[in-house]
């Protein structure tokens, strides 16, 4: 795990507009026109869940051809008899055919999900951690298609694969300028192929994101904000025992939000193992004046909130998505989001199978 130091000089640029910025509430939000707009039909709350699926990406985190930040050399430092491959951190080395090729992602919608109202929805973006597959650990071990759908919030689900099944947070083409932007582009489109319906593809590809990172997922999603590209899109970020590094950029990104008014959320729920960096970065923020709330009950995730959670020194890190200082916290903080509920739970459609036989089962038995 990788530590940058964060200077106070990095800071103290942004200290005289975010102490004048603290106090002040942000505009509404307010989305670009739609330059297609969709029937009623097409953007109305879906009647029933759209069941995870795994869709190939064009713009994705791996393959990745560049190079490493941390010492600007090749990723695929390895190539015998055609074979490549990269070193981990850690000293093991992997094949890129084995562990850095999937270029799949995650996608889903809940039941009840809304575009009638862009405002008001959102899409999740799930980083996950180390030694991970998508389908067998996002959506069957720890669950978060369905944490997402318990949790009422109206929003989408885009997880996608990073490195698979190995303890590497690499973010492969993440770590590039603009690609985090163009990759919520193209997931825009499979959303919308998801609903079967092209028009809404214009309402996913301006509709608020929200950035979800499970430990070693920090690396990924503190590139999404520092290079991403689709930062003004960027409701808020959920780090569940995540913050293992990279500490500067998320201190900058909260800075500069609250220095700029867009003021988005922050949340970290952490156990002893993350402790260290979640302390640092608290010390960071009160060096420049920034209020964050410690362990709050009931959780609340508003705009501009800062909030930081000690689950314990005990909880199992490798649980923690599932069961850390609630049960299914992913769930609880997805929850506590204000401003993006679904609201309206569609009545099941009941089509008869045999309109002849609805008729006579219509009719009263004899003798009544």
């Amino acid at each position: 795990m990788r530590k940058i130091g964060l200077t106070l000089a990095a800071f103290s640029a942004l200290l005289t507009v975010a102490r004048a910025a603290i106090a002040e509430e942000p505009p509404p939000t307010k989305l670009p026109a739609d330059p297609a707009p969709c029937a009623t039909e097409a953007v109305r709350p879906i009647e029933a869940a759209v069941a995870p699926r795994l869709v190939k990406f064009s713009v994705s985190p791996f393959p990745y051809e560049g190079t490493n930040p941390v010492d600007d050399k090749p990723f695929l430092d390895y190539n015998k008899n055609g074979q490549r491959g990269h070193t981990s951190p850690r000293g093991s080395l992997h094949l890129e055919a084995d562990a850095y090729s999937d270029a799949r992602s995650l996608l889903y919608l809940p039941a009840g999900f809304d575009l009638s109202r862009p405002e008001q929805a959102l899409i999740v973006v799930f980083f996950h951690g180390n030694y991970a597959r998508l389908e067998q650990d996002v959506e069957r071990r720890q669950l978060v298609p369905q944490q997402l759908a318990a949790s009422g919030l109206n929003a989408a689900l885009v997880a996608p694969q990073f490195a698979v099944n190995i303890a590497d947070s690499s973010a492969g083409r993440f770590w590039e300028s603009g690609v985090f932007s163009q990759y919520l582009k193209e997931a825009a489109k499979h959303l919308a192929d998801l609903r079967n319906e092209p028009c809404t593809e214009a309402i996913f590809n301006r509709i608020g994101v929200v950035l979800v990172a499970y430990s070693g997922g920090y690396d990924p999603a503190a590139y999404a904000l520092a290079v991403g590209g689709d930062d003004p899109r960027i409701r808020g970020v959920i780090l569940l025992d995540a913050l293992y590094g990279e500490t500067d950029k998320f201190g900058r990104w909260i800075a500069d939000s609250v220095a700029s008014g867009r003021r988005p959320f922050f949340f970290s729920a952490y156990s002893g193992s993350s402790r260290p960096e979640n302390l640092e970065l608290q010390r960071l923020l009160t060096e420049q004046h920034i209020k964050f709330d410690e362990s709050p009950q009931p959780l609340q995730l508003k705009q501009g909130s800062i909030t930081f959670l000690f689950a314990g020194s005990e909880i199992a890190h490798k649980d923690f998505v599932t069961s850390a200082w609630v049960h299914k916290p992913l769930q609880v903080a997805l929850a506590a989001i204000e401003g993006f509920r679904i609201t309206v739970k569609p009545a099941p459609r009941v089509t008869p199978r045999n309109p002849r036989a609805a008729t006579r089962d219509a009719r009263p038995p004899v003798g009544q």
